[in-house]
């Protein structure tokens, strides 16, 4: 098994603010991925994420991107909006060389949960077929969601991913964790995940606080809640060939480098 570790976005500890700086610092630190943040907007020019892209080869590290947070692909009148938001994100992306672009899909409002679904998967075909037009190298990543108002379980991105395989689940360990109310089961997940037999993976983890509609804050993972220990065990005995963890913890590359350290306590090399 291969694993991948780094922060969601430009480390605290970087020497500058642009995403060549924080590529340089993730390096720096012997960690190995990146999750780019366009989560208020995507403003990198194509030429920058170029030149990005450039640096993270040279320097082995596996850049990914996180869609803005403002999508909804289950409202008719949000979704053409929304789409637009993870295209541009996608076309990034391919000049970046990242490989995913993880975004929320969107909320149900109001609506039964099979609408929802064939809502989000329309999108997803209709986005499909523009990357493939495009000719990018780019996976679509649905991000499991932490409150019960949206969409993004992870059997209803599953469900996606079986319909159009460039379409694939990310799993937030915390949001699950989150959405059940301080509940998860880590083998269980992870066989799912292996039933899907991909070749590589994505998923962000952090610590997290919620309520009964689901999550509220990250937090940072001396919280224990849920326990990486817990996941790392069921990770390094799995079948998982490739996998990222991505630090959203308020502390990002500090918890990477914590559970690099957990992994490294189980026996994991790195």
């Amino acid at each position: 098994m291969k694993i991948h570790l780094g922060p969601a976005g430009i480390p605290l500890t970087a020497k500058g603010s642009t995403s060549m700086d924080g590529i340089r610092r993730v390096a720096e630190l012997g960690l190995d991925a990146m999750e780019i943040e366009f989560v208020r907007g995507v403003h990198m020019k194509n030429e920058l994420a170029k030149q990005a892209g450039k640096v993270a080869k040279d320097l082995g590290v596996l850049l990914s991107i996180h869609a803005p947070y403002f999508i909804n692909l289950c409202n008719p009148e949000k979704a053409e909006a929304s789409k637009k938001r993870i295209l541009d994100s996608c076309e990034r992306a391919h000049y970046l060389g990242a490989w995913v672009v993880v975004f929320h899909p969107g909320y149900y409002g109001g609506l039964p949960k099979g609408e929802s679904f064939k809502r989000v998967l329309k999108a997803c075909k209709e986005m499909n077929e523009f990357i493939e037009k495009k000719g990018w190298d780019v996976k679509l990543g649905l991000e499991t969601t932490g409150k019960v108002s949206q969409f993004g379980t992870l059997e209803e991105n599953i469900g996606i991913h079986r319909k159009i395989k460039n379409c694939v689940p990310v799993v937030d360990w915390a949001h699950i964790y989150a959405r059940n109310v301080g509940r998860i089961d880590f083998k269980d997940v992870v066989g799912k995940m292996e039933s899907l037999h991909l070749p590589r993976y994505h998923t962000h983890f952090s610590n997290i606080e919620y309520t009964v509609k689901g999550e509220r804050n990250h937090l940072t993972l001396g919280h224990q809640k849920p326990d990486f220990g817990e996941l790392a065990k069921a990770l390094l005995k799995s079948k998982i060939r490739e996998i990222t963890l991505i630090s959203e913890s308020p502390v990002l590359e500090k918890d990477s480098l914590k559970m690099r350290d957990t992994l490294e306590r189980f026996g994991y090399e790195f």
